[in-house]
């Protein structure tokens, strides 16, 4: 445990999750290891674990113990030593007219029709893309911990994109992030992921986690283009090569 982190005040059992298929690599098997996250120390729990490679969906956090791969990779952004790359400040210019605002983690109707844009262009065949209204909101508004939701906004007051990101004592964590699927040459994905950069640096914290980066499955390999990036390598964070 970090010097920052307040205490945790109660014991939590982990589980292990039965074999499901891969949902990145289609010839290997997925398990996990979860707790629920529970009041009164959800958000440092949240924390702590993130730092330890978990991830958190609604008010479970996990992390994938499989029994043949270790292709799941945690990673995250070194803010406080962030550089961008011409493409990034591409994408600054390109989206100037965007205004970013961070609300609480409250579901609107608003962001779930966008929501729904977003998967059936993207994830069309995902069960994501079968959520309801219902489904939404319990994935933006359970887990108990200390969460925020960015949303981009053109001057009209068009939702254009959105992301989900969890304080930590050490930084963010990104849940989840969907943006409009018709307008590709803004790169709203990648603006979406430097609204957390802006944030922690205006905090002077370091870190702003990603989630799970695997090299040979194309949905993740835009989190390595944020350099530097560090990887969770044998228990130790470790900077990530440029190699990958």
């Amino acid at each position: 445990m970090s010097a920052i982190d307040p205490p945790i005040t109660q014991l939590h059992h982990f589980f292990r999750s039965v074999p499901l298929p891969c949902p990145y690599l289609s010839t290997e098997v997925e398990r996990k290891l979860f707790t629920r996250l529970a009041q009164p120390d959800a958000t440092a729990l949240n924390s702590l674990l993130t730092r330890a490679g978990f991830r958190r969906s609604h008010d479970i956090i996990y992390r994938p113990v499989c029994p043949h791969c270790q292709a799941c990779v945690p990673v995250r952004i070194a803010a406080n030593r962030f550089v961008l790359s011409r493409s990034m400040r591409r994408v600054y210019r390109v989206n100037g007219d965007l205004a970013a605002v961070e609300r609480p983690a409250m579901a609107t109707s608003e962001q779930f029709a966008l929501f729904r844009r977003y998967q059936r262009s993207r994830h069309g065949e995902s069960d994501m893309a079968r959520m309801t209204e219902s489904d939404y909101r319990d994935m933006i508004e359970e887990g108990g911990v200390d969460c925020r939701i960015v949303e981009l906004r053109k001057p009209d007051g068009q939702l254009v994109g959105a992301i989900l990101a969890d304080r930590l004592t050490d930084g963010v964590s990104a849940v989840y992030s969907f943006f409009e699927p018709t307008m590709p040459e803004r790169s709203l994905g990648t603006r979406l992921v430097l609204c957390l950069v802006d944030e922690v640096r205006r905090l002077c914290q370091p870190h702003v986690y990603l989630g799970y980066w695997i090299a040979n499955s194309d949905k993740m390999r835009y989190k390595a283009r944020f350099r530097p990036m560090e990887a969770l390598v044998d228990g130790v964070w470790r900077e990530l090569s440029a190699e990958g």
